[in-house]
């Protein structure tokens, strides 16, 4: 048997891709923060495509993709459904691909907010704009990795996943829950306003452990009651329209889509 035989009778590891949308880059920097494990990672898959690393051009064919940001062009949404058909498994990371995040905030009328930053001369860099999207809204996602930055290790976590499989199912319960096993107690006693009341669980209530108030990058839990949560953040001083203005810094999309945007 020839070396080129044997090599190529060898399994060959999952070919994984890294794609960027309308965001900061701020998710797949902060993959990079595992450090020492970094490259363990990298030896359980081939890296096929990233931005950050290479300015190689995509492969025809990878296994999984994983995309960071929201789709806000028809370009993207071009490129996302692409993807989908290629890959085995898609993985929306970060505030942006799993909600439309902070570029959803010009959700629903995207070319207003452009013509609001660039007058009758839009660049054509911008491309032909479309209502800001989480990536679920055109494909079909296997796995998210929520919040804005995502957690390396939850990233880690996913991944193995992906490669590996698991039966962990995500969570759908409010963060206040989560929330409540900590020692830190209650912000809304301390007369903070604070979006846990709403946001999915998961992050581990970092923010609120560290006594900042959940600012809800983590999306809407499907078990949220957005009425009865600003009524009860009115209940303790804070005016309505904050909570709303609070809310739509992450959740626009969600929010529009219930009716409840502007």
């Amino acid at each position: 048997m020839s070396e080129i035989e044997r090599v190529t009778d060898e399994p060959c590891a999952p070919r994984v891709v890294f794609i960027g949308l309308a965001s900061c880059f701020g998710c797949q920097i902060n993959i990079t923060n595992i450090e020492k494990h970094l490259l363990q990672v990298l030896g359980q898959i081939e890296l096929g495509y990233w931005q950050l690393t290479s300015s190689e051009p995509m492969p025809d064919a990878f296994d999984v993709a994983v995309i960071e940001g929201a789709v806000t062009t028809e370009e993207a949404a071009e490129t996302v459904r692409r993807a989908r058909e290629r890959a085995g498994c898609v993985i929306a990371i970060g505030a942006c691909a799993a909600t439309g995040g902070i570029p959803g905030m010009a959700a629903p009328d995207i070319t207003g907010c452009a013509a609001a930053v660039y007058g009758d001369a839009v660049p054509e860099a911008c491309g032909v704009l479309r209502a800001p999207a989480p990536v679920s809204a055109l494909v079909d996602v296997d796995f998210t990795v929520s919040c804005c930055p995502v957690d390396p290790f939850e990233f880690v976590r996913v991944l193995d996943a992906a490669l590996y499989g698991s039966n962990r199912l995500a969570p759908t319960s409010v963060l206040c829950g989560q929330c409540a096993q900590g020692e830190g107690g209650c912000l809304y006693k301390r007369g903070q306003m604070c979006l846990g009341l709403v946001t999915r669980s998961g992050c581990g209530a970092k923010c609120p452990t560290l006594g900042r108030a959940c600012n809800g990058c983590a999306g809407l839990s499907p078990d949220a009651n957005v009425g009865a949560a600003r009524a009860f953040a009115a209940s303790r001083g804070h005016d309505p329209a904050r909570f709303d203005e609070a809310l739509r810094m992450f959740n626009t999309v969600a929010l529009v889509a219930a009716g409840e945007g502007e």
